[in-house]
């Protein structure tokens, strides 16, 4: 079964071949460990993912890290630093996990042609959200399949299940299954779970119309939250939206009121954020009914400030 659901996948992206691993996040740590070591280096968006940054860490390359989106920022470092490194990895995410917004993924690819460079692109948050058909942040941007070189994603998020993806090319993934430890020593994926994520994959290809209905969902989350004076910071209004409380005490203090009002949303705080960046983190569903979405606002608004 998992393989059924490698080879599916590997179609979606419509690249050659795609490797399944059991954890999401291990997914990060183990592919970029083992791609990159000493006399490379891995650079990274500022707010990347936690699983991108600890597998740098572990990695033995050096790491660093250029602003937010900021595409001339990384153009910039790598004309100053890529001549001191035999490898070069660029890692960064479709859709933002903590603000919803979404990268430039054409100036990226650019870049790591110029300077000679691998891209690495996390699809957790934009498979099944970006794009007409959900194909993630690739058909949302208009770039090929093949001009990024790494994709990764989860199986916990539109997939319904639990694990971790990579697709690429056919000699990336013989790397993977032959030199990843993460895979190479690990269990497979339980049938359960492979069979649930093949299932999803397939009812996303089957009816489109769910990103539709999600985007739709999403742009009115954020529009009347706008609308009503809260700081949705720089989502995009695809699937994540954030409200920025500013504080740890006021990020709990929603969530708690929130709740007793029956709605559920987390709060984000340190570490995962800047102290000054605490908020109330939405994920909108296609299931959601824009009066949910208008009661959960008005439940908002109802807050002391």
């Amino acid at each position: 079964m998992q393989r059924e659901l490698e080879m599916a996948l590997a179609l979606f992206y419509e690249v050659h071949d795609c490797v399944v691993f059991v954890s999401g996040h291990g997914t990060n740590v183990i592919v970029i460990g083992s791609l990159c070591g000493s006399g490379g280096l891995i650079v990274h968006d500022s707010l990347a993912h936690n699983s991108i940054v600890q597998g740098a860490q572990l990695s033995g390359a050096k790491r660093l890290s250029f602003a937010h989106n900021d595409w001339q920022a990384l153009d910039a470092l790598l004309a100053r630093v890529r001549h001191d490194y035999r490898r070069v990895l660029i890692a960064i995410e479709g859709l933002y996990s903590m603000d919803g917004d979404i990268p430039d993924l054409a100036q990226f690819v650019d870049i790591k042609r110029r300077h000679a460079a691998f891209l690495m692109v996390d699809e957790a948050h934009s498979l099944g959200v970006l794009g007409e058909r959900g194909k993630g942040v690739r058909e949302h941007c208009g770039v090929a399949s093949g001009d990024v070189d790494i994709w990764m994603g989860t199986l916990s998020k539109t997939l319904a299940g639990c694990g971790g993806f990579i697709a690429g090319s056919r000699a990336l993934i013989d790397i993977l299954r032959h030199l990843a430890p993460g895979f190479l020593y690990s269990v497979g994926l339980a049938p359960a779970l492979a069979a649930a994520s093949l299932a999803a994959l397939e009812r996303l290809i089957a009816e489109p119309e769910r990103v539709a209905l999600l985007r739709a969902r999403g742009k009115q989350f954020l529009d009347e939250a706008r609308a009503a004076g809260l700081d949705t910071g720089k989502s995009a209004g695809y699937a994540v939206v954030p409200i920025i409380t500013g504080s740890t005490l006021k990020a709990a203090q929603w969530a708690n009121a929130m709740f007793a009002d029956g709605i559920n949303v987390q709060p984000i705080f340190y570490p995962a954020v800047e102290e000054k960046a605490a908020r109330l983190r939405f994920f909108i569903c296609s299931t959601h009914e824009p009066e949910q979405i208008s009661r959960t606002i008005a439940a908002l608004k109802r807050l002391p400030r």
